[in-house]
């Protein structure tokens, strides 16, 4: 059983995570700017129903504008720090996720603001957006890293779980988005944890985890 008094000795600060690009081998994320306004409209055009912006504060967008609106707003923020998401593949950017809620000096940071286009959903590079973001986390010494959401979102719940995070519970009535009640769920991965899975998404992620066409082997 974990000790939740121990003490935590030579604590220092950690520092901010910086805006510097994170790669890998199926995908790249890079300073989320103004400019990608027209790529992350044309990606969310594939969302015909909208439904990858119904859990999120933000979206659908109607239009550029719209995008470019949103983009001004957060692009010159440190927090959230939002990274778009390209897809090494084709070239394109297909979404984008931040850093939000950071906390250096306790060591604590939460990833938000998801959004993965249908051309992203249930790729190679959507899990190792993913992971890149937490590694670059753990690497700056962080103790605790979050993810957060509308409790009614199963896909979200489920995404949390599959990339390794602890369910720690429900904060009831805990934000009003978009006229309606949310309740949000509340996941967590630990510094200590951290290592076992580091090694869980690098032995997914291996090229020989796939067949010819694409199919995992292994689940992650």
């Amino acid at each position: 059983m974990r000790d939740i008094e121990q003490q935590v000795k030579g604590w220092q600060p950690v520092k901010l995570p910086e805006f510097h690009d994170m790669t890998g081998q199926y995908v790249q994320l890079s300073p989320l700017l103004v400019s990608h306004a027209q790529a992350i409209y044309d990606a969310s055009r594939h969302d015909k129903t909208g439904a990858g912006w119904q859990y999120m504060p933000i979206g659908p967008f109607e239009n550029v504008a719209a995008v470019v609106e949103f983009l001004e707003r957060v692009c010159a923020k440190s927090d959230p720090m939002f990274f778009a998401i390209t897809d090494s593949s084709s070239g394109r950017v297909c979404g984008f996720a931040s850093f939000l809620r950071i906390t250096p000096e306790q060591g604590c940071i939460e990833v938000g603001y998801i959004y993965f286009s249908p051309e992203l959903q249930q790729t190679r590079a959507a899990t190792e957006a993913m992971f890149l973001m937490m590694q670059r986390v753990f690497d700056l010494g962080y103790r605790r890293y979050e993810w957060k959401c509308n409790a009614a979102n199963g896909a979200s719940m489920r995404a949390a779980k599959r990339f390794g995070f602890t369910f720690e519970g429900i904060f009831r009535q805990a934000m009003i988005v978009k006229g309606r009640n949310r309740d949000t769920a509340w996941f967590s991965i630990l510094d200590s944890e951290w290592p076992a899975q580091r090694e869980r998404f690098q032995k997914w992620l291996l090229p020989t985890n796939f067949d010819a066409d694409g199919r995992q082997i292994n689940r992650l």
